[in-house]
């Protein structure tokens, strides 16, 4: 009897794990939009810019994600490894632009030519990110929380990342972290055009791996892998200076741990092909909607009665609306509104901590941006898991009070930065980055629970019109002509500012925008309770229908 070929949905099962590792690489290099701080002070002296015109640079940058809908439009109509290439291409340009600017390669760019230059950096990052999580909210579709965490966790570490490996390579050098920037991700996405794409719906032949038990549990791996990576970052920041050979041995090792997440795609790979006969005793609910509304109808057959199901019309969660739709309702307003408070106070201090740091008397900032960005990855792949697991598992909880929990400890942090105590940007800096951290990981999938996966690529699009919009208000606005009129101006151009008073008031208009925030994310949560009592229903009862099917096999 010949050895038996594993089918070809398990072959497609490993595959889909190969394409999340690959996604997972995409977004540890696609954070690049959060490094501004690496450089901006290099930009600021090269083309002599006061604080204002620096952070407008910033503002330009995020504008870029405001032609994200490009993106989204894309992602409907062409395959994932053409949205990759458009993206890799586009950060390519724009930063080894930038990169020529900053080595003096070239003479600095005329400064509006000098915006559009970074507003496709931040455009790049886009295309990307949309490729990323579309493809993986439909490969996983019961899971999103997990997926969201890890995908935007690894956001969060991609400053860190580059931080790290630029200072260890290269002494923290501006245009070679910028040459990191242009190169790396051209390259990483390269690879995921091979592995990443939308797996095609699972039928009752599925391996066993293909379960959604099987599915968390690996989600748990990638989760303790990424756990090591932050805390090994963590460990290099607070660890003081390190030698050259301690560096160089650093980044291997940093290196081999992005790369360990290749075990389990290698494993689930291993087991079909051992065990091909493992099936499922079900069909896949792959295709089946997170909450199906029915009601039942009375229809007189010829005198006979006869019960029939019918859907309800009515769009609700679960459900595919198109963005005419979903701007039509009030939960997106509320959502989109809350999410500006959360995210654009964030980005004020993403965009402004190399100022923040050297305005507090700290000559080196870099280990600030690190601290955000652990601090973002530690809040955003640990809030994707737990609000999963409190929707399914316990209570029902919904998922906006996460970022009703965030908001309120975000406005706290901005309090304790305001004081500026004694080590109060180090506590304010990993306190912003796990709130912001939070906010970004949990709305993502509140998106697609409410408004559905067919035009979700669009409908996220426009959701984070919010960065450049946020951007703009707290960072080129409030942050940027607050401090300078605090600044002492520079014979030559420029000005600077030194002491807690440059940026005070700052954070306290920040602090009650974000109350405002935790307002409306209470809204939120009190309007989607329902909804989210029906899905916890719907994931027992399919437990439960798995559980009897095994029982009669």
């Amino acid at each position: 009897m010949g050895t038996q070929k594993p089918s070809s949905s398990s072959s497609s099962t490993w595959l889909k794990w190969l394409g999340f590792v690959t996604a997972v690489w995409v977004q540890s290099i696609s954070g690049n939009n959060y490094t501004f701080s690496n450089y901006s002070d290099s930009l600021k002296t090269l083309m002599s810019l006061t604080q204002l015109q620096l952070n407008t640079l910033s503002v330009a940058k995020d504008v870029g994600k405001a032609f994200g809908i490009l993106a989204g439009l894309a992602s409907d109509r062409f395959p994932t490894p053409v949205i990759l290439l458009i993206g890799s291409l586009e950060g390519l340009l724009s930063y080894g632009l930038q990169f020529l600017v900053v080595n003096q390669s070239i003479k600095p760019l005329p400064y509006s030519l000098m915006c559009v230059v970074l507003c496709m950096g931040g455009n790049s990052t886009t295309w990307m990110n949309t490729a990323v999580l579309v493809t993986c909210f439909r490969n996983f579709k019961r899971n999103r929380g997990p997926v969201s965490g890890i995908l935007k966790g690894y956001i969060g570490l991609s400053t860190a990342i580059f931080t790290d490996l630029c200072s260890s390579l290269f002494a923290s050098d501006p245009a070679s972290f910028l040459l990191l920037l242009a190169v790396v991700p051209a390259v990483v996405c390269s690879t995921a055009m091979i592995f990443l794409r939308e797996s095609p719906p699972s039928d009752g032949g599925d391996d066993a791996e293909d379960d959604e038990d099987e599915e968390t549990r690996y989600f748990g791996a990638f989760n303790v892998v990424s756990v090591i990576i932050a805390l090994y970052l963590l460990a290099y920041d607070v660890s003081g200076e390190h030698g050259r050979v301690l560096s160089r041995v650093f980044a291997s090792v940093l290196l081999v741990l992005l790369a360990s997440p290749l075990a389990v795609p290698a494993y689930v790979f291993v087991r079909s092909r051992w065990s091909p006969s493992r099936r499922r005793s079900s069909g896949s609910d792959a295709e089946e909607p997170l909450l199906v509304e029915a009601e039942v109808v009375v229809v007189d057959q010829g005198g006979e009665k006869e019960e029939e199901v019918k859907v309800v019309g009515k769009r609700m969660i679960g459900e595919d609306h198109t963005i005419l739709e979903a701007i039509r309702t009030v939960d997106f307003w509320v959502l989109f509104v809350s999410f500006l408070c959360g995210v654009g106070s964030g980005l004020a201090v993403m965009n402004n901590m190399g100022q923040m740091g050297l305005a507090m008397g700290y000559s080196d900032v870099s280990v600030f941006v690190s601290l955000t960005s652990i601090g973002g990855f530690f809040g955003r792949i640990g809030s994707g898991t737990l609000s999963e697991y409190s929707i399914g598992a316990k209570a029902a909880v919904p998922r906006p009070l996460w970022n009703a929990v965030s908001q309120i400890v975000m406005a706290i942090g901005y309090v304790v930065m305001a004081i500026a105590m004694p080590g109060s940007l180090y506590i304010g800096s990993v306190v912003v980055g796990v709130c912001y951290g939070v906010r970004l990981a949990v709305s993502v999938p509140v998106a697609s629970e409410l408004f559905g996966l067919k035009y979700y690529g669009l409908i996220y699009n426009i959701l984070i019109l919010n960065l450049p919009l946020g951007s703009f208000l707290f960072s080129g606005l409030l942050a940027g002509l607050l401090y300078d009129s605090q600044a002492t101006h520079i014979p030559g151009g420029g000005n600077t500012c030194v002491g807690a008073h440059c940026y005070r008031l700052v954070f306290v208009i920040m602090s009650f925008a974000c109350l405002l925030g935790f307002g409306l994310d209470l809204l939120l949560t009190y309007r989607t309770k329902n909804i989210y009592l029906k899905i916890y229903e719907n994931k027992k009862s399919r437990k439960q229908g798995k559980g009897k099917l095994r029982v009669k096999s």
